[in-house]
């Protein structure tokens, strides 16, 4: 009898918490008030102020903006407008952002250190050990070569020169969709700054090599690998690349998703960017697939991301990268010179443009900002996430989110344990 009423009660316990305990489906993000977390809802109100004075003062058409403390949204809002042209359209907590060089967290450097951490890619590695082509830097005076490394590449102090040189003559030599080519250029003809590895020089170039390493160590699309490996693994559903000149989709329902985007700039010939990358190397050379641009999300996929980040690397019971791998990749190498201050992959404060503000530990925050205006910034120590989701470059590439990331931020971290 004593049995019974034993199970009678845990049976019990259980039902209550399940009515109790919010449902979790794989891939969202729990969501929480900012006090259950130690957070200030009055002060995280503020946000609201810092947004709407951005948008009156026609820095940005309109925002998305997401916080995340201790594994959980505490806070998201959508601001403005989604699009002016061709029509006005209002924001939505649903749409979908060109993350612009977002992607080289998010996708490239997400996917890359998973190679790092299976053993298939060593961060010592020469690039000329995957393109034998691939040239070193020379030193002027004495020829001495030195070869540039994978980690060069993820902390930008490789050397590269920071973007094509002009996008319209490679074209006009190579053509449109021509990734091949793109990295035969990158590999001898792009100039070698400096020594590898003494001073930084952020490039896009450098993302792209990682990407052609990713692919060739793989035999999978960059795009292709994060979906399968990144993506889908949390169960992001807003999340994905947009392949274009007719390339093989990297998920179901790229036209559904498509509506959902947020376009970017409206183009000479009166075109309006929506789903197709911003950059017009990625746009335009790499089809969309692109190691330091490409990917599109939107707030509540980002959260996830975030939260498995400042989780060591799992969320929701889904797992991306381990959690030494998670504290290798926010570290910075101390191989490098004192002047390379960048993590593998992310920015930290002292490289970033002051996207993290004034009030959290700057020797702490993670994160990375994109052209088109979106950011994104972790705090480990405090477990939260800052997310500004912008399209500044809409209409005209005209707009600035700088001065509203680094108030967003301030406002975050004020808002802690008030």
């Amino acid at each position: 009898m004593l049995f019974y009423k034993k199970l009678t009660l845990l049976a019990a316990a259980a039902l209550w918490l399940v009515a109790c305990c919010p449902k979790v489906e794989n891939g969202s993000i729990r969501r929480a008030s900012p006090m259950s977390q130690g957070m200030s809802a009055t002060r995280l109100a503020l946000i609201d102020s810092a947004v709407n004075a951005s948008i009156a003062a026609g820095e940005i058409p309109g925002a998305v903006v997401g916080v995340v403390r201790n594994g959980h949204l505490v806070y998201e809002k959508a601001f403005g407008y989604k699009s002016l042209v061709p029509e006005k359209d209002t924001m939505t907590l649903e749409t979908m952002f060109d993350m612009a060089s977002v992607s080289k967290c998010v996708g490239t450097t997400l996917s890359f250190m998973q190679l790092v951490e299976q053993g298939k890619v060593r961060l010592v590695d020469p690039v000329n050990h995957y393109f034998p082509d691939f040239q070193p830097w020379e030193d002027p005076d004495t020829h001495e070569k030195v070869d540039i490394t994978v980690q060069d590449l993820l902390t930008h102090s490789s050397g590269l020169a920071a973007y094509l040189p002009n996008v319209p003559a490679y074209i006009a030599e190579f053509g449109e969709n021509t990734p091949d080519s793109l990295m035969m250029y990158i590999s001898t003809r792009i100039k070698r700054n400096f020594r590898p590895g003494t001073q930084q020089l952020y490039s896009c170039l450098n993302f792209i090599t990682l990407q052609n390493i990713l692919q060739k160590v793989t035999g999978e699309r960059l795009c292709d690998y994060a979906q399968k490996n990144v993506f889908d693994v949390l169960g992001l559903e807003h999340t994905t690349y947009f392949p274009l000149y007719g390339e093989k989709p990297c998920r179901p329902g790229l036209e559904e998703l498509a509506k959902l985007c947020a376009p970017t700039e409206l183009l000479e010939d009166g075109h309006v960017l929506k789903a197709e990358v911003h950059d017009p190397t990625a746009r335009l050379v790499n089809a969309g697939n692109s190691g330091n641009a490409g990917v599109f999300s939107n707030v509540e996929d980002l959260a996830v991301i975030a939260a498995a980040l400042l989780n060591d690397g799992s969320y929701n019971g889904r797992r991306i990268l381990s959690p030494l791998t998670v504290k290798k990749m926010f570290t910075v190498p101390e191989t490098n010179a004192y002047e390379v201050a960048r993590a593998l992959g992310w920015d930290t404060y002292y490289t970033g443009p002051y996207t993290s503000g004034d009030i959290f530990c700057l020797d702490d925050v993670r994160g990375h900002t994109g052209y088109t205006g979106t950011s994104m910034i972790l705090d480990p120590e405090t477990k939260t996430a800052v997310i500004v989701l912008a399209h500044r470059v809409h209409p005209k590439d005209e707009g600035s989110t700088s001065r509203l990331r680094s108030v967003v931020a301030s406002i975050v971290a004020s808002s802690i344990g008030r």
